[in-house]
């Protein structure tokens, strides 16, 4: 009887996973496809990612349309949240990307020396521009077809504009940025689609309805209070841009990439020893990949 117990025990052990942990499987299978994922976007060409990141700036526009379109027909800023999923959605299916998007992929790929810091700082760059650039144009092209939104635009965006630099606003941008992070992990996490929007969908509720500081979607409503000529400047969006900015960073990478990657340590000195010494130089294939 006893060694049956045991035999059941062992069987379902095999079935369960390889490791001691049955955790940590599927942690390192979601680690792999991480790590993968990242050094692909970081390979990637300059102009690719100039492309890339360009449409994710058109795209983000057509998610602040929907957000304009809902708030000003009910005034709920909640419900325009909510409606503002369009605009992740888009980015999620069309496989396009925002600056604030390229946290965790591309540094677990540095940290895993599958790519190299000057690979992340081009991308960053890169994507951070270009999305700037097609939310520009974008919200220039909304302006002139719905007029009507003129009012409801500029109060949007005084919200960030007129809002002085104190411990709230730090707060607001530190969560912004922890908020887009996460929505990248829990989309890395699911093969699932309709758990991805989902996630989308969440991620914008709470970025677009609260609403918490980002330095892209909310340059937006910026660019486009401005293009319908509100009493906002160029210089005013970027006193408010430069600290946002540099706060979803820091909130990005401290409140989730960072831990994510202290969980991941024994998988990332396994990744390390895998690697080249010279993340330009060529890599073996890896389990898990895209």
């Amino acid at each position: 009887m006893a060694e049956n117990r045991r035999e059941l025990r062992k069987r379902r052990r095999a079935e369960l996973g390889e490791t001691d942990a049955p955790v940590e499987d599927e942690l390192e299978e979601t680690f792999d496809v991480t790590v993968t994922r990242g050094a692909e976007r970081l390979e990637r060409t300059f102009r690719a990612m100039l492309i890339t990141g360009f449409f994710g700036g058109l795209e983000v526009g057509l998610g602040v349309m929907a957000f304009l379109a809902v708030l000003h027909a009910t005034g709920m800023e909640l419900l325009a949240g909510l409606a503002f999923g369009i605009g992740f959605i888009a980015l999620l299916l069309a496989k396009s990307e925002l600056f604030t998007e390229n946290f965790l992929l591309p540094i677990a790929a540095v940290v895993a020396r599958e790519a190299s810091v000057t690979q992340l700082a081009k991308l960053w760059g890169a994507t951070l521009i270009a999305n700037l650039a097609g939310g520009w144009m974008i919200m220039w092209l909304v302006v002139q077809a719905f007029p009507q939104w003129e009012a409801t635009l500029t109060d949007s965006a005084r919200q960030f504009t007129d809002a002085p630099f104190s411990l709230q606003t730090v707060a607001l941008a530190l969560l912004g940025g922890s908020t887009i992070t996460l929505m990248t992990r829990m989309q890395q996490g699911t093969e699932s689609d309709v758990a991805k929007i989902v996630a989308a969908l969440a991620s914008a509720l709470l970025l677009a309805g609260l609403p918490l500081f980002h330095s892209v979607l909310d340059s937006l409503l910026i660019f486009g209070a401005i293009h319908a000529g509100a009493d906002i400047t160029y210089l005013q969006w970027l006193g408010w841009f430069g600290y946002t900015l540099l706060f979803n960073v820091v909130g990005g990478i401290l409140l989730v990439t960072a831990l994510r990657l202290l969980r991941a340590k024994e998988l990332i000195e396994k990744r390390r020893a895998e690697s080249p010494a010279d993340p330009d130089a060529p890599r073996s294939e890896h389990p898990g990949g895209a």
